[in-house]
């Protein structure tokens, strides 16, 4: 995700030279920003006035360690890991500025969405700041809570999965009736993208299903079985992605 906000910024404008990638493995996206001038090692970080944090949550705490004597205190501190606490990241970085967001898979594309939550003593310039850089990958929307990007988490965060789940399902169906695994395949998955293409127009979701619903044809024959089991699904689905998100945050937010 890291490597994809990167190559946002580069393709938005940015200096190669005002990137600082601190990294010992850097990825295509990092070495592209490197060969083209952004600076690395942590001393680079000294001068930064924003520092994004994009590794896996299991190592944040040794990356902190390395890091955090040579982040300035002025410097905002954007996480976009699942489950690490605002607390967390304070205790880590005491005295800095702490945002956390949420973006999805689809970012990597520039067609992500991203929730994003500032914590107190965050400046509304810090916030403007932080919802542009991460706006090169998709909408950015402002939470009210530190327990909304759990919400986010269970939604978009993890909703991708769902849907190319559903693409594995379509196909698995189309095959059960006659056809062939290639065509199944195709037919899914262009299905999927064809849908979501009308949904970027802006149309309304229950508006574009009743349109190509006609009365008692195939597709309400159809939706008669999906909508009668769907909604409960899916309602357990995002509930237990949510649980799960609060339970990776060890309960530090509490039930709000």
């Amino acid at each position: 995700m890291g490597g994809a906000l990167i190559r946002g910024w580069l393709a938005d404008g940015a200096e190669p030279h005002s990137i600082a990638i601190v990294d010992p493995r850097p990825g295509e996206d990092a070495l592209v920003a490197i060969e083209a001038g952004a600076r690395t090692g942590v001393q680079a970080l000294e001068t930064a006035s924003t520092v994004l944090i994009s590794v896996k949550p299991q190592i944040f705490a040794e990356v902190a360690d390395d890091i955090e004597s040579r982040i300035a205190r002025s410097a905002l501190i954007i996480s976009i890991m699942a489950g690490t606490s605002v607390a967390e990241l304070q205790r880590a970085f005491p005295g800095r500025a702490v945002v956390r967001a949420m973006p999805n898979t689809p970012s990597a594309v520039g067609a992500g969405i991203t929730g994003l939550f500032a914590s107190e003593g965050v400046r509304e310039a810090q916030v403007d700041e932080a919802t542009a850089l991460l706006h090169v990958s998709g909408p950015v929307l402002r939470m009210e809570s530190e327990r909304d990007i759990d919400r986010v988490t269970a939604v978009s965060g993890s909703g991708p999965a769902y849907v190319f789940h559903m693409v594995e399902a379509l196909a698995e169906a189309g095959e059960a009736i006659g056809l062939s695994e290639a065509q199944s395949s195709q037919l899914a998955r262009e299905t999927i993208i064809g849908a979501a293409a009308l949904l970027a127009g802006g149309d309304d979701a229950g508006d574009l299903r009743r349109a190509v619903t006609s009365p008692n044809g195939t597709t309400q024959a159809a939706l008669e079985v999906l909508m009668a089991e769907l909604p409960d699904v899916m309602a357990r689905t995002v509930r237990a992605a949510f649980d799960r998100a609060v339970e990776l945050g060890d309960g530090e937010l509490g039930e709000s």
